[in-house]
């Protein structure tokens, strides 16, 4: 199983009466795997997971694995604030067929989250989960940095694969990349700084805006395993935009709202979110469609 390559992390999209909208989610799914994406990532920090109950989360994860090919990759998140959810949470991602977990830092007791904390708690993870662990690294949510010499040390465990940082901060990534055992993958969550990631030696993404623009996203990754990085470098600028508008500016509403404007279900997040406002469809619409234009007349 590879963990490399680009990772589209799905949203999650619920009916008008607030519940799981499961015919919208497989139509999804079954669009995305038309596409050159290594896999999915369901119920991460754009699935909405904090806001779906357990039940909800299982009949997911098993829709998705129905749709998803053998030979591509379902990774679930089951990132929970206790060792003992999380715990619990990632073998019936295991049951329902994910190939392995992505298990964010618990943050809840900010102050108390040391070094030796976190590798109490993944060590108790990786050791109890039937599939493989991913790291989940998320400072700017959680408020909490998973640091560097735990990442390191729990590298070497032989049921944990990688590390998915979403921050934009370069040294962290490329201190991660520069610790990482062989077999270790390094995988980025910031679409505007993918490129600068994966010439640092960064393995792969989970991007949000591969969930919109899968095509440009791995392309960006070929162009520089290739060594074309003036090429990834100009792909990089164009799509920078619009990754801004479904990340950091407007979150899950906005990347939702672009899936709607290019014909997938992205429907309302779930309360307490709100959806976005028609200007900023009309944004949104205005920089999918100069990427369109513009990957249109990219040459391979």
């Amino acid at each position: 199983m590879t963990f490399s390559g680009v990772f589209a992390p799905i949203p999650t999209p619920f009916a008008d009466d607030g519940e799981l909208d499961l015919a919208a989610w497989r139509d999804n799914v079954d669009r995305w795997m038309g596409t050159g994406l290594q896999g999915l990532v369901v119920l991460g920090t754009n699935g909405e997971a904090p806001l779906i109950d357990d039940h909800e989360a299982d009949r997911l994860i098993a829709a998705a694995r129905e749709r998803i090919p053998a030979d591509r990759v379902l990774i679930a998140g089951t990132g929970r604030q206790s060792t003992r959810h999380a715990i619990s949470a990632s073998r019936r991602a295991a049951d329902g067929g994910a190939d392995a977990v992505l298990v964010q830092t618990p943050s809840y007791f900010k102050g108390q989250m040391t070094t030796s904390t976190f590798i109490r708690h993944y060590t108790a993870v990786a050791d109890a989960s039937p599939v493989p662990v991913l790291l989940y690294n998320f400072s700017a949510l959680t408020g909490v940095t998973l640091p560097v010499e735990a990442a390191a040390a729990l590298s070497m465990h032989e049921n944990i694969v990688g590390l998915k940082e979403s921050g934009p901060d370069m040294s962290y990534v490329g201190d991660l990349v520069g610790l990482a055992p062989d077999g270790f993958s390094v995988l980025v969550g910031s679409a505007p700084t993918f490129f600068t990631s994966l010439a640092l030696g960064a393995h792969g993404g989970v991007l949000a805006l591969a969930c919109v623009a899968p095509a440009a996203c791995v392309r960006i990754y070929e162009l520089v395993r290739a060594g074309r990085y003036d090429t990834a470098r100009e792909l990089q600028r164009q799509v920078t935009p619009l990754a801004k508008l479904v990340t950091s500016i407007h979150g899950i509403a906005g990347l939702k709202a672009a899936l709607s404007v290019i014909g997938y279900v992205g429907g309302r997040p779930r309360l307490p979110l709100e959806p976005v406002g028609d200007d900023v469809v009309a944004q949104i619409r205005r920089q999918i469609d100069l990427l369109t234009t513009m990957m249109s007349g990219v040459a391979d």
